[in-house]
Parts: structure tokens; sequence; C-alpha cells
């Protein structure tokens, strides 16, 4: 018989059913941002306006009992409005940090590609390190930390796309795609029944896990092991997208780490202690699609990231 699920894992799942109550059918992007959670890393959100990508964040960071801040990315935004900066104190005559919105638990940076990369690149020290440096001094940010970062599809106006050192790291990229019909009637319905996006409470969200229950999450997803077969398995894929014609950049190392340490948060997900072949397909696509560029000629064409990685995934030999 399979082991009973740890009080962890119980607490972590219940988070979905109240995920739920705010937001409908966006399973799969709950998903992702739990398995984040776990693996210590971010998450990129793209979407068009009105898909529930802000409200899916607040909830998770109300369900889980942290701290969240939002940052509203506009072109004229500074680096220091994101990190925090020295002000002057006349009473004592002395410079004083003011911490800036960074030093919270989950980052909801919205709309992120909206702003110059000077200030976009502000967040790759406390992505990269969890911490922030200003005038010499490095300051520690609380644990967890993830930034949830938002984007608009970048073919719209007035967007600077990322960088590719930002993109390489975030965990994932998580698609937010209009609802389904019986979906959207949900949504309707519950907006017609007097549902407040801003009010939470009114919703039923209550909390269902704190840092604790995440920190005893992290430490047995780190006992989820992963057969030397496996191994090859991701790193077979992630050569593969260096050598892809319509790619004019595949998959680095990071990429590969990337994609192993979501696979073991799947598993444990999903009440296993070993990652299978299937848990690396299923994270292949949100793990890889922002790590690789397409050349000229196969945009012009019209050629999709996912439909390539796709082509990978059913090429590359699954071990047995």
């Amino acid at each position: 018989m399979p082991a009973a699920p740890s009080p962890a894992a119980l607490a972590l799942l219940a988070v979905r059913a109240e995920v739920a109550k705010a937001v409908v059918g966006q399973d799969d992007t709950v998903t992702g941002l739990l398995i984040a959670l776990l693996a210590g890393g971010h998450v990129l959100l793209e979407g068009v306006p009105g898909v529930a990508k802000t409200l899916l964040v607040r909830t998770l960071s109300t369900a889980l009992s942290l701290d969240t801040k939002r940052v509203q990315f506009t072109p004229d935004l500074m680096p220091g409005d994101v990190t925090g900066s020295l002000i002057y104190d006349s009473s004592t005559s002395a410079f004083t940090f003011r911490e800036g919105p960074v030093f919270t638990n989950i980052l909801l940076a919205d709309e992120i590609n909206r702003t110059p990369p000077k200030t976009q690149a502000s967040l790759l020290e406390a992505m990269e390190e969890h911490q922030v440096s200003v005038d010499g001094i490095s300051r520690k940010l609380p644990a967890p930390f993830m930034v949830a970062a938002t984007q608009n599809p970048v073919e719209y106006e007035g967007t600077y796309p990322l960088p590719e050192a930002q993109l390489d790291r975030f965990l994932l990229k998580l698609t937010m795609d209009l609802p389904g019909r019986d979906d959207e009637i949900e949504v309707i319905r519950r907006h017609s029944l007097g549902f407040d996006p801003q009010d939470l409470h009114a919703a039923g969200v209550r909390p269902v896990a704190g840092a604790s229950e995440l920190e005893q999450a992290r430490e047995e997803v780190a006992q989820v092991t992963v057969a030397g077969e496996i191994l090859a398995y991701v790193v077979d894929l992630v050569r593969a997208t260096r050598t892809a014609p319509s790619f004019q950049l595949g998959v680095s190392p990071r990429g590969a780490t990337a994609i192993l340490k979501s696979a073991r948060a799947y598993a444990w997900l999903s009440g296993r202690a070993f990652v299978t072949p299937d848990d690396i397909k299923a994270l292949a696509l949100p793990t890889l699609r922002h790590r690789v560029a397409l050349r000229p000629e196969a945009e012009m064409d019209g050629v999709a990231v996912d439909g390539i990685l796709l082509s990978i995934l059913a090429t590359v030999p699954v071990p047995r």
C-alpha cells in the first residue's frame, strides 16, 4: 500500500481547493505556482488582460498565509521603486534605507514587460540570490521569496521584451488562456451573485497552509529520487533544442536543472517519491518555452515554440 500523504502534502493540496473558490478553470496554473514555491523558483505568467493573473497570485498568497506586495510596472518606474532606496532623515542627519516592495514573500510584478530593461534588471539579484544590495550593503529578503511576474503578449504595443538573462531566471513560464465556455459561464455566475475580487474573505478563501508547511514540503521534495536514466533523458531533451533547425538559441544547462527541480516537485505533489518520464514531459513546456529563441525566418513562417518542443518530446527516446 502507498504511504499516506504527509501533513505538508495535505496542506499544499488544500491550497488548490482554496484558490478554486476565487479563480475558475486555472488548475494547471495553480499547480505551476505551487511547483515554483516548492522548488524555490519564480514564475512568469503570460496572458491577455482579464484572465485573472493578478487575482490568482493574491488568492494563492492568502491561502498560504504569506505576505504579498504588488508593483505595477510602468515606463517611468525606477529600480529604487522596486528594491528600496536611501532616504535622508533630517532628524538624525543621516541616510536610512527604506525597503521597497521586493521585501515580501510573493512579489507580484504586474506587467513586467511595460517597464524598461534597467528596472526589469533590478530584480535580477533578488531573484538569483534572494537579497538586495544598496550602497554596498546586502540585505536579505524574507523566506520564502518568489517573484510572480505577469506580462501581456509581447506583440502588444508599448512593451519591452525581457532580456534572455532575466528570462532564464524564471523557473516556469505559464500561459493563461481565455477560459472555456463552461468556465466563463461560472465566472459570470459568481459575479452575478456578488463575487468581489477585492474581497477574498467574503469569497470564503482561508489560510490553509503557511511558511512552516511549505518548508517541510521543500524538505520532502528534496528526498524525491531521480534515476540515472531520467537524468540522461533530461540532458537528451535539452541537447535536442540546441540542434533544432528552427531555434537560434537552445536550452542551457541551467534549463536542464530547472526541469529536474520542477519534475521533482510535480512528482511529490502527485504523491510519488520518484520522478517518471511523464513528470519530465508534463513540465517540459513551461520549463523550457522561455529558454529558447526562434530564428527570424521561423518567426516569419509563424512557427510556434511549443510546437517545436512537442516535436522534440515526440522524437527523443523515452527511458523504459
